[in-house]
């Protein structure tokens, strides 16, 4: 069933990080009205002036609330892990400082469309980046005859932030609006149109999304804010990674010292190896002549001696001789 008809679900506002505020914050309070004759005001022109005051406190109010929550998210800031891996000081002191002053414009950007179509089962989703801390980003959306589901998201390199739960609202009633802060940059901000629970109606969205780039001064603050917390961030890891390094060396000098004397015992084996082998090879010999010994002893016990008479054996071949050789040697 379509939100037009019988849905009675409403737009919740965020309660994630990203804080939201009241709209109207740039709203100046109208210039006092004039006086009646004595000195009274008329009573259009007591009504204007109480208006006035309203709009001047709410205008107060919400600067305050958007103080308190950028020194929060400035205070909360913890530098990515990429940051911290990186090789290079800049990308952290990039990060901290914001926007250069000398370049900064300060201007607003609006992202705006009029009768967008979201076709049934279908979505539309609207990305905008921003990349200066302490924005702050104003938006209103409205459909044509019938509801729509919408939701915002903050995507950054820690994951994702819900800032508005994804929620059928009644857009084509009233239009909804809101406010929020995005504290911590870069990221990306998803404007989700929902129309996927729709088997038969194409929607039509109207949206203006205003982004608020922070002032000189609010720059300012927050950058001294970001690198305190990045300092406690910075002196933390390299009171980590000091103990690594100690415990590190330990073991690098250990190891050093194991692959010394490892190294020293390996060179007496090799000595040792190169003994064994001279005597394995003087072994082989003696071990050759001997049976070549034992051999000619027991031919001249069975057959005689050559130089006697009646000996029955063979000559002696020269080869014995080299045997005895080098078995002697």
């Amino acid at each position: 069933a379509e939100k037009g008809e019988e849905t009675k679900d409403v737009e919740k506002e965020s309660k994630s990080p990203a804080v939201e505020a009241e709209p109207s914050i740039n709203s100046a309070a109208p210039a006092p009205p004039p006086q009646a004759k004595g000195g009274n005001l008329s009573p259009e022109a007591s009504a204007a002036a109480e208006e006035a005051k309203r709009l001047q406190h709410q205008s107060e109010l919400e600067a305050r609330a958007i103080a308190q929550a950028t020194a929060s998210a400035d205070a909360s800031y913890v530098p990515s892990p990429s940051l911290l891996t990186s090789p290079s000081p800049h990308p952290l002191l990039s990060q901290v400082d914001g926007p250069s002053l000398k370049s900064y414009a300060g201007t607003e950007s609006v992202y705006m469309a009029r009768a967008v179509p979201v076709p049934l089962r279908g979505k539309l989703d609207v990305p905008i980046h921003i990349t200066t801390g302490g924005s702050v980003v104003e938006y209103t959306i409205e459909t044509a005859a019938y509801d729509i589901s919408f939701g915002i998201t903050a995507e950054r390199e820690e994951g994702i932030t819900v800032v508005k739960e994804t929620s059928r609202v009644e857009s084509h009633l009233k239009p909804i609006s809101g406010k929020f802060l995005v504290g911590s940059v870069p990221c990306a901000l998803v404007f989700s149109f929902d129309n996927e629970y729709s088997w038969f109606r194409e929607k039509q969205v109207t949206y203006k999304i205003v982004v608020m780039p922070p002032t000189v001064e609010n720059i300012c603050a927050g950058r001294r804010r970001r690198a305190k917390a990045a300092l406690k961030a910075v002196s933390e890891d390299k009171v980590s990674a000091e103990t690594r390094l100690s415990r590190a060396s330990t073991q690098r000098t250990g190891l050093a010292a194991e692959i010394a004397r490892m190294e020293k015992e390996l060179a007496e084996k090799q000595k040792s190896l190169d003994v064994v082998e001279k005597e394995e090879s003087w072994l082989k010999n003696r071990v050759e002549l001997r049976k070549t010994q034992e051999n000619m002893l027991t031919g001249r016990l069975d057959k005689g001696w050559p130089d006697e008479d009646g000996y029955d054996g063979e000559e002696e071949s020269s080869e014995n001789e080299k045997i005895v050789q080098n078995g002697e040697s």
